[in-house]
């Protein structure tokens, strides 16, 4: 049996339909952009491996980094114990972060959110009162845990769920011309009682690579400070040079008082979960009173060798190459987007720092459920680029390492692709096309 048909007695892969879904692509290794799949063929990471790679696979630095941890120590309880690897992580990150002092270390995204909600809804009742509501944009995504699911858009991520999970008050994204009515819903949500506002800081990842500016996100936090929101960025996917500078909220004159980070903090090596927030915040935590405690960890919380890698992915981003590599990325993308932007095959084009979204005129429904995934996975990959399409919204978001060359090669393809499309929406008439296939 090859390792396709071995996995599939044993294995139930995330977000994979088990009943005729297409087989899985064997990858045996990893080198700079590309993966290698076990015939030898090399494939171009364009998304990251899920928006966790930053430095390339298998990054020399940040392997020994882990190497020599490992042989000092692998792991201690974080309740009752304290290592250099956590501690030196926290410096750096406090030293970057927009207002956040204090570090909370958990294991990914999705519970660096639930550690966020529960921070701001404990701060409030240590303080003897209730949050009296929780504010979260539409389409937004926060991760698969309860408290995330329960904050995030009602879709097909949640649906058996739903009667399950909390209420939250929603508003619309402030995208260009919607500005003014998601301020609207937002001072007609808060009235000074205690209440929490969750967003994706200018960039909504899973939704669909939904963008919006700095400006409105600046008014919305002001609204909040004034009527006892807390606020919580969840810079999960943005976080780390993704949207051009080290944070998405340093485009901010305003600061969230918790800020969620995950994915591209250990350069795409192991699983870490950052929640950082301000002073006010945690001293509503310091307390005589032992029922004031925050009761939340987790068994791997602090592991010394994520801390390892995630403080060997700092020591790679503060290099000047990365940012040169970033400004490149950058760059490329926003003349790919003045070249795309007016095509017949999509409804819009976007990009705002490493990250390039493109949606894909259909007939069918813009969900992520979308089939034409499905094909846009298909052309690339028989290409030699691996990508992940949320529905009709095709992304790219590559690791730093990226070279012009093979930017170049992506934006070649994409073009041919999207030739394609005009091409079958012209033939059918109504919006039902299918992209050509090519033969290896």
């Amino acid at each position: 049996m090859n390792l396709n048909e071995r996995d599939s007695k044993i294995i139930w892969h995330p977000f994979r339909q088990l009943k005729n879904a297409p087989p899985l692509l064997s990858v045996d290794r990893g080198k700079g952009v590309y993966l290698f799949d076990d015939k030898g063929n090399k494939y171009i990471d364009a998304f990251s491996s899920w928006w966790v790679n930053l430095h390339g696979h298998a990054n020399k630095y940040i392997a020994r980094k882990i190497y020599d941890q490992a042989k000092k120590l692998e792991q201690v309880a974080f309740s009752s114990c304290t290592h250099e690897p956590a501690v030196v992580l926290a410096e750096r990150l406090v030293k970057h972060l927009p207002g956040q002092p204090r570090v909370f270390y958990s294991d990914n995204g999705s519970t660096s959110v639930e550690v966020a909600l529960k921070m701001a809804m404990q701060y409030h009742h240590n303080r003897g009162t209730k949050i009296g509501r929780i504010i979260a944009l539409d389409n937004s995504y926060h991760g698969d845990t309860f408290g995330s699911m329960s904050v995030a858009e009602r879709n097909v991520f949640n649906l058996p769920f739903n009667p399950f999970l909390f209420d939250v008050k929603r508003i619309p994204v402030p995208v260009k011309g919607k500005e003014q009515q998601s301020l609207n819903s937002l001072k007609n949500a808060l009235d000074g009682s205690p209440a929490v506002f969750i967003f994706e800081p200018l960039v909504q990842g899973a939704g669909g690579m939904v963008m919006y500016e700095p400006a409105i996100l600046d008014e919305l936090l002001k609204q909040c400070k004034k009527n006892n929101c807390i606020t919580i960025a969840d810079e999960v996917m943005t976080g780390f040079g993704r949207t051009g500078k080290l944070f998405a909220c340093d485009y901010l004159t305003e600061r969230p008082d918790i800020i969620c980070l995950s994915k591209g903090i250990t350069g795409g090596f192991m699983p870490l979960g950052v929640t950082a927030c301000s002073n006010r915040i945690f001293n509503g935590f310091v307390s005589d009173d032992k029922i004031k405690t925050f009761y939340h960890g987790h068994s791997y919380t602090a592991n010394p060798l994520a801390c390892a890698a995630a403080i060997a992915s700092f020591d790679l981003l503060e290099k000047k190459h990365t940012a040169k590599q970033i400004a490149m990325i950058s760059t490329f993308f926003e003349r790919m987007k003045r070249r795309f932007k007016s095509h017949a095959a999509l409804k819009d084009c976007r990009n705002m720092g490493t990250i390039f979204a493109m949606e894909i005129r259909t007939a069918e429904s813009t969900s992520y459920l979308n089939p034409v995934s499905e094909q846009l996975t298909a052309f690339y990959l028989e290409r030699g680029v691996m990508v992940r399409p949320l529905g009709n919204v095709l992304y790219f978001l590559p690791p730093y390492p990226i070279s012009k060359t093979e930017l170049n090669y992506i934006e070649k393809i994409t073009a041919e692709m999207l030739s394609n499309f005009s091409k079958e929406m012209v033939k059918s008439g109504n919006g039902k096309q299918r992209i050509k296939r090519k033969t290896r």
